[in-house]
């Protein structure tokens, strides 16, 4: 008797549990993928802004000069595309020429792989030195020395050493996306890049030295940020 009424309990329990799910519209597919979701809805944000911002523009008195953005590290300075100078003081983006669809379109499983390696990779860093891994692994797409998705970039190998090596040492799969990192691939998706080019970067504390041999003197350096120095 106690066993049926246990089981009893388990079963309405679920019922209960499914009925909250299905009223709330939430599919039980969608959970785990929520990062992309998320990271979706921002840059649909970032484009109604964007579109806003340039309609604006064109309202503007002839010879009245265009309205910048705002540097990096500004107080206000939020999502993607606002920005017109890296630390650098490269001219990165400008309103009038902003595209209002992102640069890069991805399946949701890449969307997935880029998170997660951001977030394995840097997830101690700054919003910029997240934004600067990411802007990597683009770079990486990009160029006819590496392969053409985010997966293959990802999960590459070179004989038995791996390109990104969270992605092979379980840190890959355990990490959280959080907002900071989300806020940071949606800016790089979108076209902001402050890499100056950098298809590698190493964490100095962390590398072994024969790595940091190879880094030295086959590559070039570019610059350091938080706790990566970035190569080309």
């Amino acid at each position: 008797m106690y066993k049926k009424a246990v089981s009893l309990l388990t079963l309405g329990s679920c019922v209960i549990f499914v009925a909250v799910l299905c009223a709330m519209g939430v599919n039980a597919a969608w959970l785990p993928t929520q990062p992309v979701y998320q990271l979706k809805l921002e840059l649909k944000e970032i484009e109604e802004k964007a579109g806003k911002e340039q309609a604006e523009g064109r309202q503007e008195e002839p010879g009245e000069p265009q309205q910048g953005g705002q540097e990096l590290g500004d107080p206000g300075s939020v999502g993607i595309g606002i920005v017109d100078r890296a630390v650098s003081e490269q001219r990165i983006v400008d309103y009038t020429v902003m595209e209002q669809q992102p640069l890069y379109q991805f399946s949701d499983e890449e969307l997935e792989v880029l998170l997660r390696i951001v977030e394995a990779e840097a997830g101690g860093e700054d919003e910029e030195g997240r934004l600067l891994v990411a802007n990597v692994i683009l770079n990486r797409v990009n160029s006819e020395e590496f392969p053409d998705t985010v997966s293959e970039v990802v999960f590459q190998k070179e004989g038995s050493v791996a390109q990104f090596s969270p992605a092979y040492s379980g840190k890959y799969y355990r990490v959280e996306v959080s907002d900071t990192t989300i806020s940071a691939v949606g800016r790089a998706l979108m076209g902001e890049d402050i890499s100056q080019g950098a298809l590698y970067f190493v964490a100095r504390k962390r590398a072994n030295s024969n790595s940091l041999k190879w880094f030295d003197e086959k590559l070039v350096f570019l610059f350091e940020h938080g706790g990566h120095e970035f190569f080309k």
